[in-house]
């Protein structure tokens, strides 16, 4: 009776293992973390957020590699430091030797080499600029003036911009960036203040910048750094929010659950 009660309605005949054959589990997401280490905290939490479940067993069965001495990402984008592509593969093969059958990033400015490393891994990945622009277009629709706020690498390197030019999504969307100015006293030290655990100034600062893309004609807000969503979401931006972060997750645990459902099937 105590048993039955426990399990509720995950009543299960799988191996204690879980679902899949003796190598393990199916539907293994593998995360590519520790840029920085608090946003894949992050992004681990909005995968669970994401995941129908009404127990242990129905969960996402996922690995991570958080190793946050991969060089900066930016400083690498600027040419002033090492390039974190060998860092990101050897991170991401330890993932493929722990089961993972998909490979997810979530850090935007990584995605500047997400081809190198895809191709050297040989895993499956989500793109984490398309699934936001997908969300962004069922949000504000064809034409859509977007505010992004972002590293100074990620804008510089037209990663949503120039994505939106390759076809994806097919509608035009008008991008609106903080000056030049905005990046310098409000997005950079914002996000710094993230990696440093001050969440407090971090939102003041990047409500600032939030709002002044909203007076400029934003529509809604695009959050393109993973340390963003920490410090600025719908409690205090003052636009609709595309949380990237959030978007790579819940595509993560979709992929995740149909590999699964295939298996039954």
């Amino acid at each position: 009776m105590i048993e039955a009660v426990l399990q509720g309605s995950c009543v299960t005949d799988s191996p204690a293992g879980g679902e899949g054959d003796a190598e393990g589990p199916l539907g293994v997401v593998g995360v590519l973390g520790g840029m920085g280490p608090l946003a894949t905290l992050d992004f681990m939490r909005k995968m669970l957020e994401a995941t129908p479940a009404a127990c242990d067993q129905e969960h996402v069965p996922v690995v991570v590699s958080s190793i946050p001495q991969v060089p900066d990402r930016t400083a690498a984008f600027r040419g002033e430091g090492i390039s974190p592509v060998a860092a990101m593969i050897a991170s991401g093969r330890r993932l493929a030797a722990a089961g993972a059958g998909l490979a997810v990033i979530p850090c935007n400015t990584a995605h500047l080499w997400f081809n190198e490393v895809q191709q050297a891994l040989g895993l499956p990945m989500l793109h984490m600029v398309d699934a936001a622009l997908s969300e962004a277009m069922s949000l504000a629709g064809p034409g859509a003036r977007l505010g992004l706020l972002a590293t100074d690498a990620t804008l510089a390197s037209g990663l949503y911009v120039n994505r939106t030019r390759a076809g994806r999504p097919a509608h035009q969307i008008h991008w609106l960036l903080p000056t030049a100015g905005e990046m310098l006293s409000l997005v950079i030290p914002g996000i710094a203040a993230v990696k440093a655990g001050e969440l407090a100034r971090a939102g003041g600062l990047l409500q600032a910048a939030a709002q002044a893309l909203a007076q400029r004609g934003a529509q809604a807000l695009v959050l393109g750094c993973t340390e963003i969503p920490l410090a600025l979401g719908k409690g205090n931006a003052p636009l609709p929010i595309i949380d990237p972060t959030a978007a790579l997750a819940r595509q993560a645990v979709a992929w995740s659950l149909a590999q699964r459902r295939v298996s039954h099937s």
